[in-house]
């Protein structure tokens, strides 16, 4: 990288300025909508998935940041980079605390924390999720290939796979996927089918943060309940021969973690 001239420098930061202003005034509203969490309880949930909106809000503010860095003065900005990754972490941590982290659990777990949400449209839940992954999948690609994050990105994909999983109404959307002529039915086909990529996605990132990083048990641990939340999903869709298959896999998984276990590999 060549170095950054004046001009361009002083271009940066007033074409930042608007950004960095909008990202102040969310932070405020932040602050502003916690503040009425602790006066009123009432309706947590929902101001909870508002503060979730916020943070993504936030995130993309900064993650455009670095692209105006990248435009004008050919480097990445590492600042603003981390932090759009913790505003998309508190972004999950909110939803966490909305439909919990539950990675693999009986839907029946999940019915209270749903019924506080009640409310909420599936297709609003479901364009909430997807702008979630979005903006971790542009943040994601903007450290690129060699950062020192890549195995924390991990985690951070796989809360969010859980959170996602956990907003879906499995009761509801049973139903709904098999009926054509509900209103919900083509946003529910979509949503289940994207739970099913993105929980296979997390059991082999986790096996592989295991095998190629950490070998530490509970990372494999996460893979087998992903393969487990997934296999439960599969059920529930009559996907009979596929969820047979997943149990293999996942019998195999904790086979090898309990051999590399007791062979001092995985700790």
């Amino acid at each position: 990288m060549g170095k950054i001239s004046a001009e361009n420098r002083q271009l940066f930061n007033a074409r930042i300025e608007p950004h960095k202003a909008k990202v102040k005034e969310a932070i405020d509203k932040e602050k502003n909508m916690l503040a009425l969490i602790l006066k009123d309880t009432s309706g947590v949930g929902y101001k909870k998935i508002l503060l979730c909106e916020n943070q993504i809000f936030i995130a993309t503010e900064w993650i455009t940041v670095n692209n105006l860095s990248v435009e004008l003065l050919e480097t990445k900005n590492n600042d603003s980079l981390n932090d759009a990754r913790k505003s998309l972490y508190k972004a999950v941590i909110y939803l966490e605390d909305v439909v919990s982290s539950h990675i693999d659990c009986p839907y029946s777990d999940l019915e209270g924390y749903l019924a506080e949400i009640s409310n909420i449209p599936l297709e609003k839940r479901f364009f909430l999720i997807k702008k979630l992954g979005l903006a971790i999948t542009l943040l994601i690609d903007a450290f690129g290939e060699n950062t020192k994050w890549k195995w924390s990105f991990v985690e951070l994909q796989g809360r969010f796979v859980t959170v996602a999983k956990n907003m879906l109404d499995m009761k509801q959307a049973c139903k709904d996927y098999f009926d054509p002529r509900s209103p919900d039915y083509e946003n529910t086909v979509l949503y289940v089918r994207m739970l099913l990529r993105l929980l296979e996605n997390s059991a082999g990132q986790y096996r592989d943060r295991y095998e190629l990083s950490t070998h530490r048990l509970d990372d494999m641990r996460c893979a087998i309940n992903y393969l487990l939340a997934l296999r439960r999903l599969q059920i529930l869709i009559n996907m009979k021969e596929e969820s047979e298959e997943i149990k293999k896999k996942a019998l195999v998984w904790k086979d090898k973690m309990e051999s590399d276990h007791k062979a001092g590999i995985a700790s």
